[in-house]
């Protein structure tokens, strides 16, 4: 199961938290019901639904930010670690992924 949201109505709740796999928001104790995150305590209000919360989380604040990946090896690096990205790509079948780590260490090479 993955409910889009779930309540804890048990006499300790805090108990039970790490038997929750999947959920779209968990409201422990009584007093934690639904509206209380709906509507005030700050928790955002689009939650997955349809089973989703097996492999999603709500609607946040990182899905309305662009962000950019930043990679900067040195040659060096490359020379220890390229062995292992050319047998990844070539285990991916993606042959010009390995030749372009291969090239740039046979021109570090030379």
């Amino acid at each position: 199961m993955a409910p889009e949201h779930a309540e804890l109505l048990v006499a300790d709740p805090w108990s039970w938290l790490d038997k929750i796999r999947h959920c779209g928001a968990l409201f422990l104790g009584s007093a934690s019901t639904e509206p209380v995150g709906d509507y005030f305590a700050g928790t955002n209000h689009v939650l997955p639904t349809n089973g989703a919360a097996r492999y999603a989380s709500s609607l946040g604040l990182a899905d309305f930010v662009k962000t950019t990946s930043i990679i900067a090896y040195t040659d060096e690096r490359l020379q220890s670690t390229g062995e292992h990205i050319i047998r990844m790509a070539r285990a991916e079948g993606l042959e010009a992924h390995a030749r372009a780590v291969s090239v740039r260490q046979d021109r570090r090479a030379e």
